[in-house]
Formats: C-alpha cells, structure tokens, sequence
C-alpha cells in the first residue's frame, strides 16, 4: 500500500483493508510506490490505483495519473468509487473526455470503498494465480457494457430530457438487474456454488438452460471451477434424487 494514499484515507478504512488482507493471507506493507496498490501473486506484479470518492474537480490529476502508469505497469486497474448518480455520470463524461481506450486500462466502478477494495483482492488473486479465461472475459463483458451504457445516457442527456425517455431506461436497467439477481438467486442454491462461481458460468456457458446441457468437461474447460464444482452441478441439474432431496446447511 502506497503511504501517501493511507495518509488520505479514514482509519476504519485501512483497518478495514489489513483485516480483509489478513482473511485471505496476504501480508500488508507500507511503500512509497506510484500506485496505491501493488500485489505481487506467483511472480507476477498487479498495480492498483484506488479512487475512494470521485471528485470532478480532481479529474486531469486522476487521468493523467493513469496514463502515466499505465506504461509503467502491465497490469494495471482503476478502482472508482462513484455512490451517487451524479457522480457516476461525471465519471463517465470524463472517461470519454481524456480519450481513455477500452480495457487500457479497466475501470471498475463500485459503490463504496469496501466493494472496491474486496474487487482489488479478487483481480490480483485471479491475475496472480492460475489464469481465469471466464474472468477476463467478466471483465471485458462488464467493461463494454459500462461504456455502452455511459455513452448511451451521455447522448441522451445531451439532446433530450424527456422524463418518459429517462424513465424507460431506468426500468429497463432494473429489469436487467433483477433478471441478473434470479440468475445468480437459482445458481447459488447449489450447495458449494458462490457468487463468484454463478458469474464464472454465466460469463463462460450462458444461460441456466445452457449451463444444465454442459458437461463436467466443458464447465472445466471454461472456467476456473474445481472438478468437485462441476461434478456437482452436473448432478444437480441431471439426478431428481439430488435436487428433490433436503439440504441442510
């Protein structure tokens, strides 16, 4: 962790941080480095930088920060934390105003310092250790639509107001949102299967009737679930005595 950025942030955050890092044996270090953040995972370095509340006023400083990072550093994320609405929105324009390039680097909008630096901990072990064909391709996917929303409500705000436009894609996006929630709701009812393994199939097989069709050999080769993972959701979606049957947890 870069000391000048501990020196900005509030205590319970950084207590936060080695309490998290201590949980998934990682040892925390205090470093005068460029970016706040830098994981070395299996010889390979992952750097970080950690925006913990999006601020206009600071946008060039941000922006040109990472462009001179990112030729420094292979791997490198932006983690932005944007609550609000409107603060969501003046990232985008922003993002669109430096003339950043798709997935050069990846921007990870979250909600609170928290979320995004629980993301920073899954990308540098996903980067450091064995190589997640579904997670890169999460990370793609997620990034795309990011900006194809961004730009969307860009234009659209700029040329008209109309509140039943803007109503409509709120809806829209709920629905998206809550279709996304049942997926992820049906997944997760598998015993062993997490979050994070319901949006590894997702991303790698399709849908819930794509991923019941797929085979133990194919969910291994296209994802990073263990072999009892894929195993168990084989037997879920095919023997009635599994899925019929109680579980307790």
């Amino acid at each position: 962790m870069s000391t000048s950025w501990r020196d900005k942030q509030h205590p319970n955050l950084i207590n936060f941080i080695a309490t998290f890092l201590s949980a998934n044996s990682y040892r925390l270090n205090f470093l005068s480095v460029s970016p706040d953040f830098i994981f070395n995972n299996g010889g390979t370095s992952v750097a970080f930088v950690f925006e913990t509340n999006w601020d206009s006023e600071n946008e060039a400083i941000v922006f040109n920060r990472v462009n001179t990072l990112k030729r420094q550093f292979k791997h490198l994320y932006v983690v932005v934390v944007v609550p609000t609405g409107e603060q969501n929105e003046s990232f985008n324009q922003a993002y669109f105003k430096y003339g950043m390039e798709l997935g050069c680097p990846t921007f990870v909008p979250v909600c609170d310092p928290e979320m995004g630096f629980e993301k920073i901990v899954k990308i540098a072990h996903a980067r450091g250790g064995k190589s997640l064909h579904s997670l890169s391709k999460f990370l793609t996917h997620i990034q795309v639509l990011n900006r194809k929303l961004a730009l969307i409500a860009y234009l659209l705000s700029s040329v008209c107001k109309k509140q039943d436009i803007i109503t409509t894609m709120r809806n829209e996006r709920a629905q998206a949102v809550q279709c996304m929630d049942a997926f992820l709701r049906v997944l997760t009812t598998i015993p062993g299967i997490d979050s994070h393994d319901a949006n590894a199939l997702a991303q790698a097989i399709g849908s819930i009737e794509a991923i019941a069709k797929a085979s133990k050999e194919s969910i291994l080769d296209n994802t990073d679930l263990s072999t009892e993972k894929a195993e168990r959701i084989v037997t879920f979606f095919r023997d009635p005595q599994f899925y019929l049957s109680p579980k307790i947890k």
